[in-house]
């Protein structure tokens, strides 16, 4: 919890807060693949999250709101909390080596404005204290938006 203390979302630069947001976000957990998608109402077809500043190996640059972890996210509006992503169906495999992922909604307005979507390499990575820490950044994050 001491990690949320320093960043305080107050720089004018949208790209600077999520760039600080996501260094802080990489350090939770271990052997994290961290990637967030953002939902932006600039594209024309709004059922689609776009890839946003991420830390780790390439990643996936569009997925749908009706698919894999981050869809379910969106749809549901609930944090997803995944040990094994082999045994949710529908997962999507932006990189091979993933095997849990945690995937919390940033909401405003009522609206999901985008995701932070955890990948690790290791099963069961993530627990229930990750998705509380995780909820309370998105919380952070969805003042910029």
């Amino acid at each position: 919890n001491n990690l949320l203390f320093p960043i305080k979302m107050d720089n004018p630069s949208y790209e600077i807060n999520i760039s600080e947001m996501t260094n802080l976000i990489s350090n939770i957990g271990t052997n994290n693949n961290y990637v967030m998608y953002e939902q932006s109402g600039n594209y024309e077809n709004k059922n689609m999250m776009y890839l946003g500043p991420f830390q780790g190996p390439i990643a996936c640059t569009e997925i749908p709101f009706s698919k894999g972890v981050c869809g379910k996210a969106v749809t549901s509006k609930e944090s997803i909390l995944v040990p094994n992503v082999h045994n949710f169906i529908g997962h999507i495999a932006c990189c091979s080596s993933t095997n849990s992922e945690v995937v919390v909604p940033i909401i405003k307005d009522s609206k999901v404005v985008g995701v932070i979507d955890l990948d690790s390499n290791n099963f069961n990575n993530y627990t229930n204290d990750d998705v509380i820490l995780l909820e309370k950044v998105a919380n952070l994050i969805s003042t910029i938006f």
